[in-house]
């Protein structure tokens, strides 16, 4: 059975990631999470803050595993990128668009006013940047590329997402996803390029 903590910290996620940081209320969380509201002060005696802090170190760390999930089965980095922004626009258009990334969601409100929260924030994009950099290095990328490359996937991806949510729409998912595809393969040693497949974006891609 779930503990009250980790229930408040599930139901802070959730809202989080689709309400934002600052249109969620503590009231709402513990309600949601079937806890007392006093709870919330006990396991976050920071109150909202430290709530916030933990929920994007732990979302985070959940995310992180996708890329051991999704680069790990696929024969080539090139395959694993793709199916990375895929994946992503699957899953935007199961949610209808309501699910993303709730770091960046988070990041972009409060990177300015919230150290504690820019740090945990700052900690988990690193964590998925040397993560992917490092599946770039194994493949025979160059460590500095690596990096410029994971960034590049990463910053195109969250871009992608507020576009895609915006104009209900896939479209910039796929097209963000073949241009991360293109400049991965791009930088392969040539011997372990493969056939250069573009994935076809279109323009009918509304849910």
């Amino acid at each position: 059975m779930t503990g009250t903590r980790d229930r408040i910290l599930d139901s802070g996620g959730e809202f989080f990631r689709r309400q934002g940081y600052a249109g969620t209320g503590v009231k709402q969380i513990v309600e949601a999470a079937s806890a007392p509201f006093a709870s919330l002060y006990h396991f976050f005696p920071g109150g909202k803050e430290q709530l916030g802090a933990e929920v994007i170190r732990r979302s985070g760390a959940m995310y992180l595993q996708l890329i051991d999930l999704i680069f790990t089965p696929a024969p080539d980095v090139v395959t694993a990128v793709s199916n990375f922004f895929n994946g992503a626009a699957e899953t935007l258009r199961q949610t209808d668009y309501a699910d993303a990334c709730p770091i960046a969601t988070i990041a972009l409100e409060v990177a300015s006013t919230s150290e504690p929260l820019r740090e945990a924030t700052a900690e988990v994009f690193e964590s998925w940047i040397s993560a992917a950099a490092q599946r770039f290095r194994e493949a025979g990328i160059s460590t500095r590329k690596a990096r410029e490359l994971a960034i590049y996937m990463i910053a195109a991806l969250e871009g992608a997402f507020v576009l895609s949510r915006a104009l209900r729409s896939t479209e910039p998912v796929k097209i963000a996803g073949a241009a991360a595809t293109d400049a991965v393969r791009a930088a392969l040693p040539e011997r372990r390029r493969g056939p250069q497949k573009r994935p076809r974006t279109g323009t009918s891609t509304r849910a």
